[in-house]
């Protein structure tokens, strides 16, 4: 039977059947870690953490902000008391559902409620393939996975992806967001690594959208991710992210990196509790600095091992605590962030089951936005070309899993169960002729062939294949549309600022 072409976009049928993996919903039942009274009692637990113990503030502006709302301030020791009807307040202006916004319609996001979207992977310092082994990420190698983002349908932002480090870091900002606009329409993602590298990545999203500054702040067109310093402390970039981006009514998505029993409390209700105080504080500085600014609740708790100290992930306790967060991201009504992770050093059987693990905690959790989504290894240090294809093939079974199935007359084949004699098969049959080309998901890497075909057309590895396959896209890849002018003004830009030099971290 002829096979069907997979780009992992739209799927088409004689029967109309169509999945469209650009705008994803879950319609999975959740699956809670908590009884809703200690859903409750977690929520109260992290308003007593930060109202009376406090979060240490290390940015001077964002203690002001804090300090001018109400909140107690100590300037001295830089700690900062957050009383609860400072943080209901926040809570009950920050939208529970928002659109980032892409260069066309077509590659809006929607956050919130039933929605889900996926994230590559985000912020390796390290790349790996089958051909050159783990290596320095370079700006080809960020290059080449953003244009793996866009070509496959299933991934639905732009991600921090791989640190190009022969790009120094004064104009690193510039190259990143340059490649990610000219190569991409998704919405997409900026480091806050200070304001002035933040204003410089605002500006060419201007320029790329056609947008003045009023009409930028409007809408959400990118987003950053601020993690926490765990336990309880917001450092100085993290806070200015907050501000910046709050300031431009653009998402800040604030997540805690709490581990239990090394940056948290070693039991999974104490780590939510500790997670949730953080993510509450770093919530109600955005409100605080624009009432109705779009966030998203962050989580990364998982659990450490014991013996050696290191990140574990795909653990049922990474699992559980999936599902914890879940539910507190649906108790404060908030986007809630998820992940899908894991510590295995290389595209092997771990990779897979950790990663599957940790993504069916976060989905079965209700996660809107699933970051790290394609090509995570080492807990993050390194980004790997074929786990990225290897977790495409998840990813897309996910999104056919979302797909409900139809239940008609002619689904339910009583007539075509009359056709076929008992003992004889429905391969023939007119009901599978009119439906076999595109009735099944048709795999992007698995090889269903039998163990001789398999062994003639070479014997490969599922991570060998997918090898030639993202080399192949790579190959074939078209860069999206955009105007010449705009393309030009944005490489201007990048030209001045370079030659102004930049802009150092803060």
């Amino acid at each position: 039977m002829p096979r069907r072409s997979r780009r992992g976009g739209k799927a088409r049928n004689k029967t109309n059947r169509q999945i469209d993996y650009k705008h994803l919903t879950n319609p999975l039942i959740r699956q809670p870690a908590f009884s809703d009274d200690r859903i409750e009692a977690i929520h109260h637990t992290a308003l007593r953490v930060i109202e009376e113990l406090g979060i240490r503030v290390l940015n001077e502006t964002a203690r002001q902000y804090f300090k001018d709302a109400g909140a107690e301030v100590d300037a001295t020791t830089q700690m900062v008391k957050i009383n609860r009807a400072l943080v209901e307040q926040a809570l009950e202006i920050a939208p529970s559902e928002f659109v980032l916004h892409g260069a066309t319609t077509e590659t809006n996001v929607a956050l919130g409620g039933d929605n889900i979207a996926f994230v590559s992977v985000g912020g390796a310092p390290h790349i790996s393939d089958l051909d050159k082994g783990k290596r320095n990420g370079t700006l080809e190698d960020t290059r080449n996975i953003i244009k793996l983002s866009q070509h496959f349908d299933v991934i639905h932002l732009q991600s921090p992806n791989v640190e190009p480090q022969d790009i120094p870091i004064n104009i690193r900002h510039l190259h990143t967001t340059e490649s990610q606009l000219t190569l991409s329409h998704k919405p997409f993602f900026i480091y806050s690594r200070g304001s002035a590298q933040v204003h410089d990545a605002f500006a060419m999203c201007r320029i790329a959208r056609g947008l003045s500054k009023e009409e930028f702040k409007q809408k959400a067109w990118c987003y950053t991710v601020t993690n926490t310093n765990s336990p309880r402390q917001l450092d100085e970039p993290m806070c200015q992210g907050i501000i910046d981006f709050a300031r431009a009514g653009q998402v800040s998505v604030i997540t805690p990196f709490t581990l239990a029993g090394a940056m948290a409390p070693v039991t999974m209700p104490g780590a939510l509790v500790l997670q949730h105080a953080e993510a509450l504080a770093g919530i109600t500085l955005a409100q605080t600095v624009n009432p109705g600014t779009p966030v998203v609740y962050g989580s990364f708790t998982s659990n450490v091992d014991m013996k050696s100290g290191s990140p574990a992930f795909g653990t049922p306790e990474f699992v559980q605590a999936a599902w914890g967060a879940g539910q507190l991201a649906r108790y404060i009504k908030l986007p809630w962030r998820g992940s899908a992770a894991t510590a295995s050093n290389v595209a092997d059987e771990q990779s897979v089951y950790e990663y599957l693990m940790s993504a069916w905690g976060s989905i079965l959790g209700g996660v809107n936005m699933m970051v790290h989504a394609a090509g995570w290894l080492e807990g993050g240090l390194t980004a790997s070309m074929e786990k990225f294809i290897l977790d495409i093939e998840m990813l897309q079974t996910f999104a056919e899993i979302f797909h409900p199935l139809r239940c008609d007359e002619n689904e339910l084949a009583f007539e075509a169960i009359a056709s076929v004699d008992p003992g004889g098969h429905f391969f023939g049959c007119e009901h599978t002729m009119q439906r076999y080309q595109s009735a099944f998901y048709e795999p992007l890497v698995s090889d269903w062939s039998n163990f001789g075909q398999w062994t003639e057309n070479g014997g490969l590895t599922a991570t060998q294949r997918a090898n030639g396959i993202w080399k192949k896209i790579l190959t074939d890849f078209d860069k999206p549309m955009m105007d010449a002018a705009i393309h030009e003004e944005i490489q201007v830009f990048v030209d001045k600022r370079s030659r102004e030099g930049g802009a150092a971290v803060e």
